[in-house]
């Protein structure tokens, strides 16, 4: 009888590799954007509508399409899947850097926006298909979130040296060599997995979320230049209102949907769930403003504006690393709750700077906001995790990330719609900025109580008998 054949064993040491720095791609993607949009609005001759736009067509279709990513790398193969993101999100960011227009930059940012949605969750399933023993994901998974999460820090920076010298180009042309490296690296080095029993592609699903939250968003956006009134806004909201009914409609009947309706039955779930649209919220839509804050409000240049927006970005990178141990120790509603309330605190502090206000005097309130967050979103989506059955796992997380990107779309319109109608009313930009803030701070905080009182000892996950971090370690993805 002849032995078994052995077992291919991945070489981990360069699947980790290969998968943080094509999250450290997304994640750079992320805040490298924000520190040029003062570059782009001057020599793209746009409003802020338009930088709305640049920013939310990305994310819009990452938060649309996050869950579709992850079925597919499933049904069709991790690494092609990963590979495939990859290609497309480098040639689109080729497309971006030499859009002549803002209509072509919005384009260049769809298509970034499909990659990141392929490209991201491939890479977090290549490394947990990899490590099958839960000790060993968890430590995995808190790696690739921290290294990857560098990624996070160094966008403000990076887009602001790279617009001051080079123009806003530059910040997408950074990803081209990266890209590079990520093709012939993980033609190489990745080992070919996927799920035979994977759910098919729910195609009506995709097509009404994305159709939904796309009417919304556009009504947000635009309603504060064509008047909220007008007949395109309210057919915008409708058609996005009666989009997203419809999808709750179909996702209960369809075998395979991409948003499973029995999940929200637990309540841990729909809160963490719940709590972590507002994260997105709250914190994609006030960080859409920090460069323009220091630019266009305090006069800095946008290489200081990109060092100035450091602290929040440099207290999630060093925190959030920590984060989901705490939340194992203390409880999950402790440390959501404590996270909800430091952050809100620090966005209603940062509603009442103003142009003179010193540097000294903005930037704790910044790393506040960077703390407090960051000390809440690994432990929401490893309870969003924990609601649910180890063999739903990936779908809890996937389900976590897509609510919070649809909590960044809806803020970045929502909150640009604060400033635009206080700007409308005759306040300054200046003012509309405090609006903003104070607005995503009372949300933040309004969630934080809600959140304790929702939740009781009765909804925390069962602590292990030998402590050990239960949580999934987790940074910001697209």
């Amino acid at each position: 009888m002849k032995p078994a054949p052995p077992v291919a064993v991945p070489n981990r040491a360069a699947l980790l590799t290969v998968t943080c720095l094509g999250q450290f791609m997304v994640l750079l993607d992320n805040t490298i954007v924000g520190a040029a949009l003062p570059d782009m609005q001057q020599r793209l001759h746009t409003r802020l509508t338009g930088l709305q736009w640049i920013v939310d067509a990305y994310v819009l279709l990452v938060a649309m399409l996050l869950l579709s990513g992850g079925v597919f790398a499933d049904r069709f193969g991790r690494k092609r899947v990963f590979l495939a993101g990859v290609a497309v999100f480098t040639a689109a960011s080729v497309l971006c850097s030499a859009a002549p227009s803002i209509g072509w930059l919005i384009t260049g940012r769809v298509l970034q926006g499909i990659g990141a949605a392929a490209l991201s969750p491939a890479s977090l399933a290549l490394l947990v298909a990899a490590h099958p023993v839960p000790q060993e994901r968890v430590r995995a998974i808190g790696l690739w979130a921290g290294l990857s999460g560098i990624g996070l820090a160094a966008g403000p920076l990076a887009g602001g040296v790279l617009a001051e010298a080079f123009g806003w180009p530059a910040i997408f042309l950074v990803n081209v060599p990266v890209g590079a490296v990520l093709l012939v690296a993980g033609l190489r080095t990745l080992a070919e997995s996927r799920n035979p029993a994977a759910p098919a592609i729910d195609v009506p699903g995709t097509a009404l979320s994305v159709l939904g939250v796309g009417a919304l968003t556009y009504g947000l956006i635009e309603g504060g230049s064509r008047g909220w009134t007008s007949p395109v806004i309210l057919s915008g909201f409708a058609a996005g209102a009666v989009a997203l009914a419809a999808f709750i409609v179909v996702e209960g009947r369809v075998p395979a949907p991409m948003l499973p309706m029995r999940l929200f039955r637990q309540r841990l779930f729909t809160v963490s769930n719940t709590a972590m649209t507002v994260v997105g919220f709250a914190l994609m839509g006030s960080s859409f403003f920090f460069s323009q804050f220091f630019v266009h409000v305090q006069g800095s240049s946008i290489l200081r504006a990109g060092v100035q927006t450091l602290p929040a970005t440099l207290a999630m990178v060093v925190v959030s690393p920590f984060a989901g141990r705490l939340a194992a120790r203390h409880g999950f509603r402790i440390m959501v709750t404590a996270g909800l309330a430091l952050a809100g605190l620090g966005l209603l502090a940062l509603g009442s700077v103003h142009a003179g206000t010193g540097y000294t005097d903005v930037w704790w309130r910044l790393a506040l906001i960077g703390t407090g967050f960051a000390l809440t979103m690994s432990p929401l989506t490893g309870a969003a995790i924990q609601a649910v059955g180890p063999q739903e796992g990936g779908l809890a997380s996937g389900v976590s990330s897509t609510t919070r990107q649809i909590g960044a779309v809806l803020g970045v319109a929502v909150l640009g719609a604060v400033v635009r109608t206080r700007q409308s009313g005759g306040a300054s930009f200046e003012e509309g900025l405090d609006s903003a803030f104070i607005a995503a701070g009372a949300v933040t905080l309004a969630t934080a109580v809600l959140t304790g009182l929702w939740l009781g000892k009765n909804t925390e996950p069962a602590r292990p008998a030998n402590p050990a971090p239960r949580v999934q370690e987790n940074t910001p993805s697209p």
